[in-house]
């Protein structure tokens, strides 16, 4: 005997054309946001980024790949790492199959990370995608767009994410335990492993000139997760305890 609401066809029928309204609403709200996102002022990108990519060095231009737009997802993977970040995979996962829609849009779809770039062809090979995904090792493209935080930021506990600073640093009794757990996911300490942060950012591409457009970070990357969006529309929701989620190679058969 389920212990959730039951009710007849005709109930059922009832209470979805309400919430159907309020779904409307909430499509008609997403798309007035999309046009205010789409509206945002354009900042000209001066600094002059390198990367290494599968083509060789590259500067931010050439990760369009001779496209006009280009959507970065700042994937969490130090230099120190051993692996990506879960969370980040998990996202990443749903990578191969929008990128080629998107190419034929006119938008590129590219991840970029601290590790150096023999790590991110591993783990990739290891994931079985295809994505561009480049190194930023030795250059200021992640601290400056917000998601790679210095130890001096991580010693104030002002560490700036999400057009905010906040402080994350393990409570105190907390550091062992996040310790392990972040060894565990990633083979590294807590704090290197935070330093590090999940992010996407959008950029335009007009007659040479590099443009930065839009960047998100912490739930505003929910969208992203394919996952998700099914399981708001599963019949208990995100029902989650804690990290459930592991790399797609890690969960038991089932």
């Amino acid at each position: 005997m389920t212990g959730h609401k039951t009710g007849t066809r005709e109930e059922w029928l009832a209470a979805r054309l309400e919430l159907l309204e309020a779904e409307k609403e909430l499509t008609r709200r997403g798309d007035e946001v999309s046009r205010r996102r789409q509206e945002l002022p354009w900042v000209r990108v001066d600094k002059d980024y390198r990367f290494e990519t599968d083509q060789g060095p590259a500067s931010l231009a050439d990760l369009f790949g001779g496209r006009s737009q280009l959507l970065v997802y700042h994937f969490m993977f130090g230099p120190d790492y051993t692996a990506g970040c879960p969370s980040c995979s998990a996202i990443a996962d749903g990578f191969n199959g929008s990128a080629v829609h998107l190419a034929g849009h006119g938008v590129t779809l590219c991840a970029v990370s601290r590790a150096p770039l023999a790590k991110l062809r591993t783990y990739r090979s290891r994931m079985g995608w295809s994505f561009p995904w480049a190194s930023s090792y030795d250059s200021d493209f992640n601290s400056d767009f917000g998601v790679a935080h210095t130890k001096e930021e991580w010693e104030a506990g002002t560490v700036a994410y999400n057009f905010g600073n906040t402080d994350l640093r393990a409570a105190a009794g907390e550091e062992d335990s996040l310790d392990a757990f972040s060894r565990s996911i990633v083979g590294t300490g807590w704090e290197t492993y935070r330093r590090e942060g999940p992010g996407m950012s959008a950029f335009a591409l007009q007659d040479g000139t590099v443009y930065h457009t839009y960047s998100t970070y912490g739930r505003g990357l929910d969208i992203l997760w394919g996952m998700y969006q099914w399981l708001d529309r599963a019949p208990l929701g995100r029902n989650e305890t804690g990290m459930w989620w592991r790399r797609h190679d890690e969960y038991d058969s089932q």
